[in-house]
């Protein structure tokens, strides 16, 4: 296929296949509409070293894309879960009032040491639910796990801190 035919091939494709496909993005990252162009040219991308499996056929042409994009999204998933969180509470707060300056540190250091204490898969589940305001559901999409297991990560991970911070309240 010459450098002329394969562009303007791409460029069929991508006439015919982006809207639903940045649609379909859309969905899959829960609304984020910079990660859904990502995920789309990355989709395009691949569709364009790989041009010569991709089915001329406009129904099987369209699964292809769509089964390109489904797999770019989770690959840009692993990618991120493979990243554990670290919290620096210290960066994330507004200064303190002079007088409380050193209570405060101390403080913000027992947490940031209790929360990094956590597992991985702890430590995920509490910054999808509170830090970045998912719902439990979202969070389980996202992580590829079912909801009843994000519920109980978090319970147990909440109950962690609780007992590594000193609070009364053990269950």
């Amino acid at each position: 296929m010459t450098t002329d035919t394969a562009a303007a091939r791409l460029r069929g494709l991508q006439a015919e296949h982006s809207v639903m496909l940045r649609r379909f993005l859309l969905r899959y990252t829960y609304g984020d509409r910079e990660a859904a162009e990502d995920l789309l040219q990355e989709t395009m991308i691949r569709a364009w070293r790989n041009l010569e499996s991709v089915p001329f056929e406009t129904d099987r042409a369209r699964r292809w894309m769509f089964t390109v994009a489904r797999n770019a999204a989770i690959d840009k998933l692993r990618a991120r879960s493979s990243h554990p969180y670290e919290v620096n509470l210290l960066e994330m707060t507004t200064p303190p009032p002079a007088e409380d300056t050193v209570e405060t540190v101390v403080a913000l250091e027992s947490i940031r040491d209790a929360v990094n204490s956590l597992s991985e898969d702890h430590r995920t589940v509490l910054a999808e639910l509170y830090w970045r305001g998912r719902t439990p559901g979202e969070t389980a999409k996202l992580l590829g796990v079912p909801v009843g297991t994000v519920k109980s990560r978090a319970h147990y991970a909440l109950r962690s801190l609780r007992h590594r911070m000193g609070s009364g309240s053990h269950e």
